[in-house]
């Protein structure tokens, strides 16, 4: 009898020493692993980093004083050309404000106000028009151009010498359906950085007939003209 009660004994032993080592184990599983993943439950707000959206779609925000823009020519003449300044689409397909041939927005270069925009048909329109409106624009004043469908047909010798007065550097090799965004001010010193410009070649085009649409952004500062 002493040796089956010792037993019992033991195994009562054993079997106590097992559930405080289990409880032990599952306090430590509740405390350690038993965690809401962070998508799940509240975050510390010092881990939390914000994700601010730049204005127009940049890839970074711009500086303070500058502005932020991006230019998008048309595709073949099936897609429109657009325009955003400062967070506000200026001219688009969507804002049906847009047409064959050059596209144009006037912006004024301190305050950021736009101040008018237009689009001249450079197939079968009045090249007259063009010249007029780019003889009028005053000082200190951004201008946003994109091409659309032709850009090149009318364009002649006026037009040309006053976009390299605007700072352009392809104006002068713009032809008929070549792909054109370009931002410049009147009487620019040097040339403007912020121009693209492709030629339409018949072994290269993206298109059928057109080359490939160009996206031109980046950050102006204000009044440097």
């Amino acid at each position: 009898m002493r040796a089956t009660g010792l037993i019992r004994l033991l195994s009562l032993a054993l079997v106590l020493v097992a559930t405080w080592i289990f409880l032990r184990s599952s306090n430590s599983f509740s405390t350690k692993t038993l965690r809401l993943p962070r998508w799940m439950g509240a975050e510390d707000p010092r881990n939390i980093i914000e994700t601010k959206k730049t204005k127009c779609g940049l890839s970074k925000p711009c500086p303070s004083n500058y502005f932020a823009f991006k230019i998008c020519s048309g595709a073949a003449n099936v897609v429109g050309p657009s325009m955003c300044f400062e967070n506000q689409v200026i001219m688009s397909p969507v804002k049906n404000n847009i047409g064959r041939g050059l596209n144009i927005a006037l912006v004024n270069g301190t305050t950021g106000q736009v101040l008018r925009k237009d689009s001249f048909d450079m197939y079968s329109g009045d090249a007259n028009l063009l010249v007029k409106f780019l003889k009028e624009i005053p000082r200190d004043t951004l201008v946003l151009v994109a091409s659309y469908d032709d850009p090149g047909t009318k364009m002649n010798e006026d037009i040309r010498y006053l976009f390299s007065n605007l700072g352009s550097s392809y104006v002068k090799q713009l032809g008929f359906r070549d792909s054109w965004v370009f931002l410049g001010a009147r009487d620019l010193k040097n040339k403007s950085p912020f121009e693209q410009f492709l030629k339409s070649n018949p072994e290269t085009n993206k298109y059928d007939g057109w080359p490939e649409l160009l996206e031109l952004e980046g950050c102006v500062p204000r009044k440097v003209f």
